[in-house]
């Protein structure tokens, strides 16, 4: 069988060549060595290659930075990878629309970077800004630290190419601020992690930077409820670009793994903070609400220092081993009671389980180390966590997506005739089902 023809990329099939793509974050194996590895640098590319896959029904994964934690761009044995990190490149950046095109494998914090420099920025923040990808954060549907402020990434698309399973081309969307014409397929395919087709170049929408200073505050709680019980009315009542939860054992993990001086809580930290004019007046608000719901400590500052600690959450997790790492997302309102869930299903269990969390927006990551071996143990517990969350009204993922690692979980949140019209739209849009079959939906 012949490889794909390549317009403007490359086709890897040794593997020494190919392993560096057959893996993501999610601490998982490939599934097996997959035939190629097409190295995309256009459309093109992309076209040639999935026309390829199409025709001789080939499974395909798409890579690009590799920062998924679900399993979602694993080799297939035998399948076609497709990677997109050479698809690197600023399009345009339209300062008057406040609109950017680029091409699926800029890195998040590089769009943001660009932007700074002309007065706005790129609003999706996800912890992993500096490794991942645009085009993988819109096929996750990637949420982050700003979301509280500024919704996760569907709210920052305007529009789509994309390369349908057999070779297609197709456009959504539009650079206005209003758009009735036909069905929402940019939206169809925000979230669809790969399942429906491959994102090429996106057009997303950027945010006028603030004025002023940041400023944030830190509370540490000698009691995890506590803090979740403050959550709720920090959020309540105050205006917050990020409200980050980091329990007692993380702290500890991400000074050693990197000292910065962190505090190290009892149990809990929360930290938060406010941009614009009246930031300094809604952290010392926030660090009050923290003190009266218990906090033993509670401070504000200029800078981001704490929250960049709070990036070294998982790097500095992974660094101790390997992990069932959780997703779940509730409403705000009942995130304590979350945290009382997951404190009983510890109990029960046997296993602890470490929290940190997107706080703000009720997007809690769970996470269960794994014992050599024994993984199915620590996926056990992490079951009993998300029908605790589907049951306090929640999602089984916020915003890491379903990829490989999630799909027994489905059956939790969609019934049955919900989940098959999910199919059907599959089967319409990939019907070999070469794009990333058994993952996602």
């Amino acid at each position: 069988m012949t490889f794909p023809n390549l317009p403007h990329g490359r086709v890897l099939t040794t593997e020494q060549e190919m392993r560096p793509f057959l893996t993501d974050a999610s601490q998982v194996p490939p599934e097996g060595l997959p035939r190629a590895v097409a190295v995309a640098r256009s459309t093109e590319d992309v076209s040639a290659a999935l026309r390829w896959a199409h025709e001789h029904r080939v499974k395909v994964s798409v890579r690009a930075g590799g920062s998924g934690v679900s399993g979602g761009a694993l080799a297939y044995e035998g399948g076609l990878v497709l990677a997109l990190h050479e698809m690197n490149r600023l399009l345009d950046l339209d300062v008057p629309a406040r609109l950017a095109i680029v091409e699926a494998g800029v890195l998040t914090a590089d769009l943001d970077a660009e932007a700074r420099r002309h007065g706005l920025f790129f609003a999706p923040d996800p912890a992993s800004a500096e490794i991942s990808t645009v085009g993988g954060n819109i096929a996750t549907n990637a949420g982050g630290l700003r979301c509280l402020a500024h919704g996760d990434t569907a709210k920052a698309v305007a529009a789509l190419k994309v390369v349908l399973a057999t070779g297609e081309v197709i456009t959504t969307g539009a650079r206005t601020v209003k758009n009735s014409t036909g069905l929402n397929l940019t939206q169809l395919f925000v979230g669809s992690e790969g399942t429906l087709g491959v994102i090429t170049e996106a057009t997303v929408w950027l945010t006028p930077a603030p004025q002023g200073p940041a400023h944030t505050f830190m509370a540490s709680f000698d009691s995890i409820q506590d803090a979740g019980r403050a959550v709720v009315d920090v959020v309540r009542s105050v205006g917050l670009e990020t409200l980050e939860l980091i329990d007692a054992p993380i702290a500890a993990m991400v000074e050693q793994y990197r000292p910065s001086g962190l505090p190290q809580p009892q149990a809990a930290l929360l930290i938060g903070q406010a941009l614009g004019p009246q930031a300094a007046e809604s952290v010392a608000t926030a660090a009050e609400l923290c003190r009266k719901n218990g906090a033993a400590r509670a401070e504000t500052g200029e800078g981001d220092a704490l929250l960049e600690a709070r990036r070294l959450a998982l790097p500095a997790m992974q660094a101790r081993g390997e992990w069932v790492m959780g997703d779940v997302g509730v409403p705000v309102p009942n995130l304590p009671a979350m945290i009382e869930a997951i404190g009983r299903i510890e109990e029960e269990s046997g296993r602890a389980v470490r929290i940190v969390a997107h706080a703000g927006d009720g997007n809690l990551h769970p996470m269960v180390q794994v014992e050599p071996g024994r993984r199915e143990e620590a996926q056990a517990v992490m079951d009993c966590i998300v029908a605790a969350a589907v049951e306090l009204d929640g999602v089984i993922s916020g915003e890491h997506g379903i990829g490989l690692l999630k799909q027994h979980e489905l059956h939790r949140q969609y019934d049955a005739a919900t989940l098959a019209a999910q199919h059907a739209i599959k089967a319409a849009l990939d019907p070999r089902g070469i794009l990333s079959p058994g993952r996602g939906i």
